[in-house]
C-alpha cells in the first residue's frame, strides 16, 4: 500500500532498522506484527546492516560486483536465522540458549516474525545508498522490497505517529 492509499486517521509506526542483531530484528518485527494487528500502517526502513535481514539465501550472487562486494557479501550472513545477537552471543552460543528457550515456548523465530510481517502488507524500504556502499542489488532481497532514498524515509517518518531507530 502506498502512502497516498493510506486513510488518513490510520495511525502509522516507522522503524528504521539499522541493526542486524538477531534480538534487536526480532524486537523491530514483534512491534511491526503488533502495530499491523493493531490495524496500523508500518514502514521499515532497512539501512546499512538491516539490509541483511531484506536478503534472498537463495538470489545472492556475486555477479557483477567488485572484489570488495563479493567480499562483504561472502563475510555477512546469508540468512535470517543466522544473523547473531547483540549481547552474549558467545561464538553463537548464546543465541542457541535463546532460540532453545524459546522454543521451549514455542515462541516463533525471527523468519516467522519476518513472513508473517510481508503477509500481513508491513511496507518494506531498503537505502538505496546503504545497497550501493555495500554492493547489494534489489535482485537479491525478497521481492517485495522497495528500493528508495532517504527522502522517502524522512517522508514516511514525518507522516508517522510512532517513529522507531532500532
Amino acid at each position: 500500500m502506498t502512502p497516498q492509499e493510506n486513510d488518513e486517521n490510520q495511525q502509522h509506526l516507522n522503524i528504521l532498522l539499522f541493526s542486524a542483531d538477531y534480538d534487536k530484528c526480532l524486537a523491530a518485527f514483534i512491534l511491526a506484527n503488533g502495530a499491523k494487528d493493531m490495524g496500523m500502517q508500518v514502514t521499515i526502513f532497512c539501512a546499512f546492516w538491516g539490509l541483511l535481514i531484506l536478503r534472498d539465501e537463495k538470489r545472492i550472487s556475486p555477479e557483477n560486483k567488485d572484489l570488495y562486494a563479493k567480499m562483504f557479501a561472502a563475510m555477512t550472513p546469508s540468512q535470517v536465522e543466522n544473523l547473531p545477537l547483540s549481547k552474549m552471543n558467545f561464538a553463537g552460543a548464546g543465541k542457541a540458549m535463546l532460540l532453545n528457550m524459546m522454543d521451549k515456548e514455542d515462541a516463533p523465530h525471527l523468519t516467522d516474525f519476518l513472513n508473517g510481517a510481508r503477509k500481513k502488507g508491513v511496507r518494506f524500504c531498503a537505502c538505496k545508498l546503504s545497497m550501493e556502499i555495500m554492493g547489494f542489488t534489489k535482485e537479491e532481497l525478497i521481492p517485495e522490497i522497495e528500493v528508495a532514498e532517504v527522502k522517502v524515509y524522512l517522508e514516511d517518518a514525518a507522516r508517522a505517529d510512532i517513529n522507531l531507530f532500532i
